[in-house]
């Protein structure tokens, strides 16, 4: 299964313009919500207070669990842009696909760890389980991704065995 990528980005090399490129956003964040949100049954956050600071406003996010729903989001819009730019150099692809008419079900955190500094840069892993339904199937991608942050930007770097 080719993992959706985004294609219909609103990021731009830093900045965001979704006027400009006609792309429909959402009005809930397909993260589930901010992390805070999470706590309280029911919650929900719209995608400008969630992820859209990231992807759309050109935030960055604080830490490798906001990193990690933001590129959910990403992958769910299919921004290409924000999913390279938000990836360490040395495991960067040069080009993502997406699957044709992937339909993205949800996320569900399992675990945040800051793994502390490694090379002097501060390290977390996230652990997650994202659906998503390809062709009517439904699959789970189960993943424990680990994080960097360089120079203030958290950059995902490559996922570790669950």
């Amino acid at each position: 299964m080719n993992l959706p990528l985004p294609i219909t980005s609103a990021f731009v090399s830093g900045s965001a313009s979704a006027s400009a490129l006609s792309v429909e956003l959402p009005k809930l964040c397909p993260c589930g919500g901010a992390p805070a949100a999470i706590k309280r049954k029911g919650a929900e956050a719209t995608f400008a207070d969630c992820c859209g600071r990231y992807i759309e406003q050109g935030q960055l996010p604080p830490d490798a669990l906001h990193l990690m729903r933001s590129r959910y989001t990403a992958f769910v819009l299919e921004n290409e842009a924000y999913l390279l730019h938000t990836w360490e150099k040395t495991n960067r692809p040069g080009k993502l696909e997406f699957d044709v008419g992937a339909k993205w079900l949800g996320l569900d955190i399992k675990d945040f760890v800051p793994t502390g500094l490694q090379e002097g840069q501060e390290t977390a892993e996230v652990e997650f389980v994202a659906r998503v339904r390809v062709a009517g199937k439904a699959t789970r991608l189960h993943e424990r991704s680990r994080f960097v942050c360089q120079d203030g930007q958290w950059l995902y770097v490559s996922a570790v065995n669950v």
